[in-house]
């Protein structure tokens, strides 16, 4: 039973990333089907990121008044509503509707198991469930882009969102039948103590470059894997769907580095680990400069495993310097975070249209040198945790 339980966490990061970042490999495919240019393509995965950054700070407060479980499978079920109409869309307005609606429901699914697992998991176990839940966040992330290029080549984009609806019903079975009702969690305190500590998180400029920290990694992110599919899609390297869709292959990655991270915490501190995984990202991503698909490919694995480091530092932060409203704490990151990952998808394209990819990598570059700027300068050379709980309150939202 246990064994299912955490299956049934792993199932709830897997429903959630599954649709996050699908229409990454399809970028050149819904260019040419919608006739638009990069960055209103890129605005599908831009409007859904802001849906999340919009609705994350709410679900607490309304996982509270409903119940862990019925937020969790109802916010699924949705995801899988929302994703049937996505399917259905002839403009790009239309997709980009129903790609806003999917960002709506997501926050419900990650914000809300994160706290399932801190309230009822025993210690001992916490951390395997929150490594299921890691691991079914990077594999639905994986599959999600995978699946919808495979079924793009040999279909049409449409059927690809029709698959990844019906994985997310899969899914809502299953976390509905093995996942056990909540019994430990407690009311939050008055909406007035939450505001009031948004106030005083917002003045504290530790906290607020940890919120940039993650903002801008996802950002960086999000521009090279949403970018660099233009870049092999064009001559002369000229990738297919498929071909595209292996490239994201090096996301799962993240299973290996995710845990590996948090070690290396322990043993630098969250600064010295930040600094090195953001310059572990920026070696990455000037291989990629390099003209050759191997390399790549290469210069983008490496540039991702620097990302997850990085955001495994950043999120875990945020429990050592918020000594109090945590979750509050935690909504305000995953909305300045999913707000980078929009603005990843979207703001290149500027640069993209006049220098191509070096202009691209550039951006980029300058992006993850203003994170690691912010996190020198702020955050404390050595910082301890402050205990397991507030580590799993903010625990890794691979994208």
């Amino acid at each position: 039973m246990m064994r299912l339980r955490t299956l049934a966490v792993a199932a709830c990061g897997g429903s959630a990333f599954l649709d996050m970042y699908a229409t990454q490999p399809l970028m050149p495919e819904l260019r040419a089907a919608f006739v638009a240019s990069e960055a209103q393509v890129g605005a599908t995965i831009a409007v859904l990121t802001l849906a999340c950054a919009l609705a994350a700070p709410f679900v607490g407060s309304f996982a509270d008044a409903v119940g862990r479980k019925r937020v969790i499978v109802g916010a699924i079920l949705g995801l899988a509503l929302v994703t049937f109409g996505a399917a259905h869309a002839t403009t790009l307005p239309q997709l980009l509707a129903w790609r806003f609606a999917q960002g709506l429901f997501m926050p419900a699914v990650f914000a809300v198991t994160i706290a399932y697992v801190a309230e009822e998991f025993p210690a001992a176990e916490a951390g395997r469930a929150i490594g299921a839940y890691i691991g079914g966040n990077v594999l639905g992330g994986f599959l999600g882009r995978y699946l919808a290029a495979l079924v793009t080549a040999h279909g049409s984009w449409q059927q690809a969102f029709v698959v990844l609806a019906l994985l997310n019903l899969a899914g809502a079975a299953f976390v509905f039948a093995f996942l056990p009702r909540a019994t430990r969690f407690v009311r939050a305190a008055p909406g007035r103590d939450a505001l009031r500590a948004v106030g005083t998180f917002v003045r504290d400029p530790v906290l607020l470059s940890t919120f940039a920290v993650g903002a801008s990694v996802l950002f960086s992110l999000t521009a090279a894997f949403t970018f660099a599919t233009y870049y092999l899609a064009a001559p002369p390297f000229g990738l297919g769907t498929i071909a595209l869709g292996n490239v994201f292959f090096v996301y799962l990655l993240g299973v290996i580095v995710s845990p590996l991270s948090g070690r290396l915490i322990d043993r630098i501190g969250h600064r010295s680990a930040v600094l090195a995984a953001i310059a572990t990202s920026s070696a990455g991503v000037l291989l990629t400069l390099v003209p050759s698909v191997p390399a790549i490919v290469a210069g983008l694995a490496v540039m991702s495993t620097g990302v997850f480091a990085a955001q495994a530092a950043s999120q875990a932060y945020i429990g050592v310097v918020a000594r109090e409203r945590r979750s509050t704490a935690a909504s305000l990151y995953i909305s300045v975070y999913y707000a980078g990952g929009g603005l990843g998808s979207v703001v290149p394209a500027v640069v993209w249209s006049r220098g191509g990819w070096p202009a691209t990598v550039a951006l980029i570059l300058a992006v993850e040198c203003f994170a690691a700027a912010a996190a020198a300068t702020f955050w404390h050379r050595r910082a301890a945790r402050t205990a397991a709980a507030a580590a799993i309150e903010v625990e890794a939202l691979t994208p």
